[in-house]
């Protein structure tokens, strides 16, 4: 089979809640296909890693991991821009055109659902928003505080609210233009308007642990960031970017970090808080993917497991099986979907 026709129609994607072991795991699987002559690259699906000044609070692959194969669309947004869904399906398709051109493996990497919807499955075709109605929004996100905008969403589309967190302001002002807009909630347009989707054949892998379980390990990685540098990271950020509303700040941990160095909260306040948002990200993340039955979990305190997903990626990849024909099993373990035999 021709590698160019094989690597223009095939993507490999790894998703799972923050925390959870996806960077690990996907240098695992791009070693193995590299060994078996199918070089990859690694394409950053996570809306909180395009930040350039950010890269220790949104957990972004170390310079000594990227060494191992090359990483693309890591810290490329200056703090004061915002991006969109569609806007990194745009980036993220060109990329993954030079990849074909180049005879490589495209290995999606992140937790952005929405990300990789837009990418995926295509985006529905929801008209543009009133100017008027979104310059009224974005007045009142910034008077009165996403907080009380998202209480209103909840009311409105409270499928959506859920997905999002209560500060994510750029999320909470698109959903409630679209409503006032066109009178239908953004949970609707997603359901029903017509989305051109991409002939592209996925393996969708993902690595993931029940929120219980997975609580501790992202409390340790909250300590492992703070002494890796993100306060002084944090700092830096606030001299060229004193304004806290601005898109970059809305990460979680970032968001955090500034308030305690702005003076609006102390140290401890500031991780406790950083601790509880990021366990209820994880927990909006497997909300959502668990949703897709066509995702293939696996555990990371499986010793097995990131062997049995790098066989698997090179299986799909040399087109022996498609992503709906392999053959699985289920598992009664505490995990949604499917396991690998």
């Amino acid at each position: 089979m021709n590698k160019e026709t094989v690597s223009t129609r095939r993507v490999i994607c790894l998703v799972g809640p923050t925390g959870s072991g996806k960077t690990a795991a996907a240098l695992h699987i791009s070693r193995s296909l590299e060994q078996a002559g199918f070089p990859a690259s690694i394409i950053n699906a996570d809306s909180r890693q395009i930040y350039q000044d950010f890269p220790i609070t949104t957990a972004q692959p170390s310079q000594e991991e990227q060494a191992q194969c090359p990483h693309l669309l890591y810290g490329w947004l200056p703090t004061d821009r915002k991006s969109s869904a569609g806007q990194w399906a745009d980036k993220a398709r060109a990329a993954m055109a030079e990849l074909s051109a180049q005879g490589r493996v495209p290995l999606l990497v992140g937790g952005t659902g929405l990300y990789l919807k837009a990418l995926l499955d295509g985006m529905a075709d929801i008209p543009a928003p009133e100017a008027a109605v979104s310059s009224r929004l974005q007045e009142q996100c910034h008077t009165a505080g996403p907080e009380l905008l998202h209480a209103r969403l909840r009311g409105i589309d409270p499928t959506y609210a859920a997905r999002i967190h209560p500060h994510d302001r750029q999320r909470i002002v698109r959903a409630l233009e679209v409503w006032e807009s066109t009178g239908r909630t953004f949970s609707w347009w997603h359901e029903h308007a017509t989305a051109s989707t991409p002939e592209t054949d996925v393996l969708r892998l993902g690595m993931g642990l029940p929120l219980p379980e997975l609580a501790p390990f992202l409390n340790k990685r909250i300590d492992a960031m703070l002494n890796a540098g993100a306060p002084a990271e944090a700092r830096a950020a606030l001299d060229a970017y004193p304004d806290l509303s601005l898109p970059g700040w809305t990460g979680i941990g970032c968001r955090e970090l500034g308030n305690y160095l702005a003076g609006h909260c102390s140290f401890e306040e500031a991780v406790e808080l950083w601790q509880k948002n990021t366990r209820a990200y994880a927990k909006r993340q497997w909300t959502w993917f668990r949703a897709d039955k066509r995702i293939k979990w696996f555990r990371p305190d499986d010793a097995t497991a990131h062997q049995r997903m790098a066989e698997l990626a090179l299986a799909f990849w040399q087109g022996q099986t498609s992503a709906s024909g392999v053959k699985f099993t289920n598992q009664n373990i505490g995990l949604p979907g499917r396991y690998v035999q």
